[in-house]
C-alpha cells in the first residue's frame, strides 16, 4: 500500500509554504509524514510538491526513508493526486491520501483506514457535525439550516483500493472535471465511500493560529487521543 500527500498548493496565501513550516521543531509536513513512515505496511509514500521542490528538495527530507518519492503537483489539489497515482508501482493495491496540513494524526487512525481499505471499502475519516450549520446566499442570508445529524466533517487520511480511485481520476480528467475531493471523485465514477470515525486532534493548519493549537496539543501529548 502507498500513501500519497498532495502539497503542492499548501498555504502560500500567507507569504510561505505551509508544509515547511516550523511545528514545534520540526515542518509541519514531517508531522503529517511520521504515522506512514512507521508503518510497515506502507510500501510507498508519494509526496506531490511545487516542481522547484522536487529538485531541489530540504535536506531533512533527502535523507528521511528510501520510501518516499517526489513528484511535481498541479494547479488543483486533485492535480497532485492524479501525478503521485500515476508514479505508483503496479504492486501497490491500496491507496492512502492524507493532507500535507494536518501533522497530527494519529497511528491509531492511519491503522483504521489502512484495514478498511484493505478490505476493499472506500473509506473517508470524518467527524459527525456538532455545531449547527447553515446555508446562505450570496448576501450571507440564511437560506436553510441542515439537519447536522445527517452531516459529517470530513478529514484525511482518505482510503481507497487502488483501482477504485485510479479509475475514478482517470475518469474525471477524461471529462475534464477539477477534483478537490477524493471521496467525491470516486463517488461521481459511481463508487461507494463509507466515513470512519476521525479524531479532534486531527486538525488541519489553515490560519497562522492554527499552528499555536497543534503545539499545545502536541506539548500535552495529545496526538492520539
Amino acid at each position: 500500500m502507498a500513501a500519497l500527500i498532495p502539497a503542492a498548493g499548501a498555504g502560500r496565501r500567507y507569504g510561505f509554504f505551509k508544509p515547511f513550516q516550523n511545528l514545534a521543531g520540526e515542518p509541519i509536513l514531517l508531522h503529517a509524514l511520521r504515522p506512514f513512515l512507521q508503518d510497515s505496511r506502507v510500501k510507498r509514500v508519494v509526496i506531490a510538491l511545487p516542481a522547484e521542490y522536487v529538485s531541489d528538495p530540504p535536506d531533512w527530507m533527502l535523507a528521511l526513508d528510501n520510501r518516499i518519492e517526489l513528484v511535481a503537483g498541479g494547479e488543483e489539489r486533485g492535480d497532485s493526486v492524479r501525478n503521485a497515482l500515476r508514479a505508483l508501482p503496479d504492486d501497490i493495491d491500496v491507496v492512502l491520501v492524507h493532507d500535507a496540513a494536518r501533522p497530527l494524526v494519529s497511528a491509531g487512525l492511519v491503522d483504521r483506514a489502512i484495514r478498511a481499505a484493505a478490505a476493499g471499502e472506500s473509506v473517508v475519516a470524518a467527524l459527525p457535525a456538532t455545531d449547527t450549520l447553515q446555508e446562505v446566499d450570496a448576501g450571507r442570508r440564511i437560506i436553510a439550516t441542515p439537519d447536522r445529524a445527517v452531516l459529517w466533517l470530513a478529514q484525511t487520511p482518505q482510503a481507497f483500493p487502488r483501482a477504485v480511485i485510479m479509475a475514478a481520476y482517470e475518469r474525471a480528467d477524461a471529462d475534464g472535471v477539477k477534483a478537490t475531493d477524493d471521496a467525491a471523485v470516486v463517488l461521481r465514477n459511481g463508487g461507494v465511500v463509507r466515513v470512519i470515525e476521525g479524531e479532534r486532534t486531527n486538525i488541519k493548519i489553515t490560519v497562522l493560529s492554527d499552528l499555536a493549537v497543534a503545539e499545545a496539543l502536541l506539548r500535552a501529548g495529545m496526538r492520539d487521543a
